[in-house]
């Protein structure tokens, strides 16, 4: 089976990610100066072996400190990743992408893109406000982090409580919570393309505003253009042109493509 130049960035991403090894062993978490650096995707700082921080729970972690000091830095890099790449990270640069990938190949029935999914996928920008945005701020909880991501729970929760019997104690509704959400993300992933992506991952929906202006993506030669529309009814995502604010700039539109209009490169 060959395998793509993305997908093999995808791997060699997440490695990179992760790539302290030794806590996977100890249970231990890496706190050394890189921790202080965001990923580009969603990667959980809690996880064993990463080696740097996940842009929405450092902001999380700032904005519960914002009375004292609004986290400037955080923020800063997010707009700098969004301006320079977009949503090209979701489609190369985000773990937790390449999972949903990876479960969406088994041989099951498949549930394709309609009108219902391309409303759905709203629903991202009401998880940002509300569980990145608001809820740390009010009730000074990093909400999304503790409630719903299921990177932090696969990548983080699950391999320290299997290496580390002094937590199992302190586990308890949350963590079963946790568990049973990403059960169920897991098993949509199956039948539903990236489904997590397009309906609730929040820096997904941080990274889309930026879709107009990112340096980085897919781009169409509009001379060459036939306007047939193959490169969006045979994308999966939830897309209504090449490269607005669903396009993971995965390229996948480009082997469609009868013309040969579109590229992946800098955006002029």
């Amino acid at each position: 089976m060959k395998i793509s130049k993305r997908r093999y960035t995808q791997l060699i991403v997440a490695v990179l990610y992760n790539c302290n090894i030794k806590g996977f062993m100890t249970g231990s978490v890496y706190k050394g100066a890189v921790k202080g650096v965001c990923v580009p995707g969603l990667n959980c700082y809690s996880c064993p072996g990463a080696v740097a921080s996940c842009p929405l729970g450092s902001l999380q972690a700032g904005l519960l400190s914002s009375k004292y000091k609004f986290p400037y830095y955080v923020l800063g890099t997010i707009i700098l990743f969004g301006l320079l790449l977009g949503r090209f990270i979701c489609g190369f640069l985000c773990p937790f992408g390449l999972l949903q990938e990876l479960l969406y190949k088994i041989p099951l029935p498949k549930l394709k893109k309609n009108k219902f999914t391309r409303a759905l996928s709203y629903l991202k920008y009401v998880i940002l406000i509300g569980f990145v945005i608001i809820i740390p701020l009010v009730k000074l909880v990093p909400s999304f982090c503790k409630y719903i991501c299921p990177a932090g729970t696969l990548e983080a929760a699950i391999p320290l409580v299997t290496v580390d019997s002094s937590l199992h104690g302190l586990l308890g509704f949350l963590f079963s919570w946790k568990v049973f959400f990403l059960s169920v993300i897991i098993l949509v992933c199956i039948f539903c393309y990236r489904s997590f992506c397009r309906f609730i991952c929040p820096l997904g929906a941080a990274y889309s505003f930026f879709a107009p202006v990112q340096v980085v993506g897919v781009k169409v030669d509009t001379d060459k253009c036939i306007h047939c529309d193959k490169c969006v009814a045979d994308c999966p995502m939830d897309v209504l042109k090449v490269g607005d604010r669903e396009c993971i700039h995965c390229g996948a539109c480009i082997q469609h493509c009868p013309v040969d209009a579109i590229k992946i490169g800098l955006k002029k």
